[in-house]
């Protein structure tokens, strides 16, 4: 058994650990949170510049754009006057060429009235027509209208799917069309700035975090720092657009398979994201909570030795002491006094002891008084956990039938003695609480344990129950079979319908003894009576643990089935007994077998069941199987 220093000790050291550990989670814990938390501060900032980057480029490509449109637009109108100054060089694919590469653009296309390509610096354009595709369509309403001067967006040409910018006007003569085309090379440049690789690599700076574009409608990703999984759809890297609508503070995935935190904003059309790997985020926590551990286990060490020592100095010596003087008394030396004065305390603790003691030793003196003055055997014990012996009055070794050596062993060994209690307790005698045969005896045994103190009674109850045996006997036995009689019967069976969860599926059976008068007849009425009793046998060892056996009168006999948990089991119960009716034999004297046959009938108990109705349903139904019977012999 541990000390209550080392209790103490231990205590504070659990104690210490218990609040430790704590402190460690909950530090751990604001630490992750914490690490998250810039985190997402982090993403926002990133999430901010790009909206300002995309904003500022888009700026610039506007700018870029509108300044293309005006530059198409008078180059246009340059080649239009030197095609009007010198007519014959609309005829020359070489001067036009010469044209183009002086006033810096790529194509020259020249219509007619009806809006067919009929000159320009590529021949294998011509008679291309404004119905010739979309780019070309583009233009064709400049045939009504000739005042029109059309600059058109970027787009792919009808030829080749090239990126041109073209813009067009009439002579002034208004004899012809002139067009021209031109590589948006400065506009591509300054598109590119707004596409998503472009804006990943300004973002590249941390090499643990990934940045992910991924299309609204889709779920494509559209653009990643990690190339590998562009063109893949969200799910199969193992996000969810659930997360990302619905946690804008960031939420937890595993990203093909490594465990990472995610903040995602939308962007125009796309969400875009930034992904940290968890180890990533929290590479700094290992190193801050150990030292964090440190500071705190020698601080908790210290503060643990410190109330330790106080508390054995000022407590648990003290009450050692008190112990060496408790320990006298519960062996018996109740004489020994209890004297500490080294605090308020334990003074008032002594002298309270004290007051106990005595008060035992004039109760003990006066229950030894009482029970000597009764005419009964009454015994009492009594042991608690700090007591080394058993103390029980004069009467507990005769009540119990104990011997010397017995006794001695009981009353220094508390476990065998609660042991050979626990084993009376096994032998209760039925429908009397309280009370267990002990050898040849019967005895009350009550006791009342509270914690770890137990005080018992045992009375000597042989001559009162040998009293009520008799009666009983007298009272409600047959005395020729040894069942119970009407009386005896009716008894026991209205207590069982008071109980119902003794009573379970139950049925109430009718028996009659056949061919008793050829008996009497034929080998006396001695062997009558013995066929009667071999009847009884068979009625009272059924199923004996579910089952009351009576003799009515004469050769009628009753048999109560009782306690079964299915209406299944009781009707397999009844089944047996009804074979038995022709397949059993009783062994008589001098080797004589004779058939045991008996007629039955029975009827099941319900919830309002009264005993003589069923008594009397049971009867009737064996006198019509005895009819039956009859019958089939």
């Amino acid at each position: 058994m541990r000390t209550l220093q080392k209790i103490i000790s231990r205590y504070m050291y659990k104690i210490s650990a218990i609040l430790l550990a704590l402190l460690f989670v909950i530090v751990l814990f604001f630490e992750a949170v914490n690490e998250q938390k810039l985190a997402y501060e982090s993403s926002v900032r990133a999430f901010s510049q790009m909206e300002q980057v995309l904003e500022e480029n888009q700026k610039e490509l506007e700018a870029v754009q509108e300044e293309y449109k005006q530059t198409c637009l008078h180059n246009a109108e340059v080649v239009a006057r030197i095609i009007e100054g010198d007519p014959d060089v609309a005829d020359s694919v070489e001067e036009l060429r010469e044209i183009a590469a002086f006033v810096e653009i790529d194509e020259i296309h020249i219509f007619d009235k009806t809006g067919c390509i009929v000159s320009g610096t590529h021949p294998e354009y011509y008679n291309y027509t404004f119905d010739s595709g979309e780019q070309m369509n583009f233009f064709k309403p400049m045939l009504d209208d000739k005042t029109l001067r059309l600059v058109q967006d970027i787009m792919p040409n009808t030829a080749e799917g090239k990126q041109m910018q073209y813009s067009a006007i009439w002579s002034n003569n208004g004899e012809f069309i002139v067009q021209v085309g031109m590589e948006p090379v400065n506009v591509i440049k300054v598109t590119q700035k707004n596409e998503l690789s472009y804006m990943f690599s300004r973002f590249r700076g941390d090499p643990w975090v990934n940045y992910y574009a991924i299309d609204v409608q889709t779920g494509e990703i559209v653009g990643s720092t990690d190339t590998e999984n562009v063109g893949r759809n969200l799910t199969e890297i193992g996000l969810s657009f659930e997360d990302i609508v619905n946690c804008e503070e960031g939420f937890y995935a595993k990203i093909d398979g490594q465990d990472s935190f995610c903040v995602f904003q939308k962007i125009d059309s796309n969400y875009i994201g930034r992904v940290v790997l968890l180890r990533d985020l929290y590479q700094r926590i290992p190193s801050v909570m150990l030292i964090f551990f440190v500071c705190l286990t020698t601080i908790a060490v210290f503060l643990a030795s410190a109330v330790t020592r106080h508390m054995n100095r000022y407590v648990v010596d003290e009450i050692h002491d008190v112990n060496k003087k408790l320990k006298m008394i519960a062996n018996g030396r109740f004489e020994e006094t209890v004297d500490i004065q080294d605090s308020v305390e334990f003074a008032e603790l002594s002298e309270y002891i004290n007051v106990v003691v005595k008060s035992l030793l004039n109760n003990n003196r006066k229950m030894s008084y009482v029970l000597s003055k009764t005419n009964l055997y009454i015994g009492v014990y009594e042991y608690n956990k700090y007591m080394e012996k058993i103390r029980f009055t004069d009467y507990i070794p005769k009540i119990l039938s104990l011997d010397p050596s017995k006794v001695e062993q009981f009353s220094s060994d508390i476990g065998e003695f609660r042991k050979f209690i626990d084993k009376i307790r096994e032998n209760p005698i039925p429908d009397e609480p309280g009370i267990y045969k002990v050898g040849e005896q019967y005895v009350r045994l009550e006791e009342i344990i509270s914690d770890d103190e137990c005080f018992g009674v045992v009375v000597d109850v042989t001559s009162e129950m040998a009293r009520r045996r008799k009666i009983e006997a007298e009272r409600d036995i047959d005395l020729l079979t040894g069942l119970y009689n009407r009386r005896g019967l009716e008894t026991r069976i209205v207590g069982l319908l008071a109980t119902p969860e003794k009573l379970g599926h139950s049925a109430v059976i009718m028996i009659d003894a056949d061919g008793l008068k050829v008996i009497n007849d034929r080998y006396g009425h001695e062997m009558g009576d013995i066929y009667l009793k071999k009847i009884a046998e068979l009625v009272s060892s059924f199923d004996i643990k579910h089952s009351v056996a009576s003799r009515q009168g004469g050769d009628e006999f009753v048999l109560f089935l009782y306690g079964y948990e299915s209406a299944e089991a009781l009707d397999e119960a009844l089944g047996t007994l009804a074979y038995m009716q022709n397949h059993t034999v009783a062994q008589f004297k001098n080797n004589l077998e004779v058939p045991l046959r008996f007629s039955l009938g029975y009827c099941l108990v319900d919830e309002n069941a009264d005993y003589q109705k069923l008594l009397k349903e049971a009867d009737e139904k064996m006198y019509q199987n005895k009819l039956e019977r009859k019958k089939q012999l």
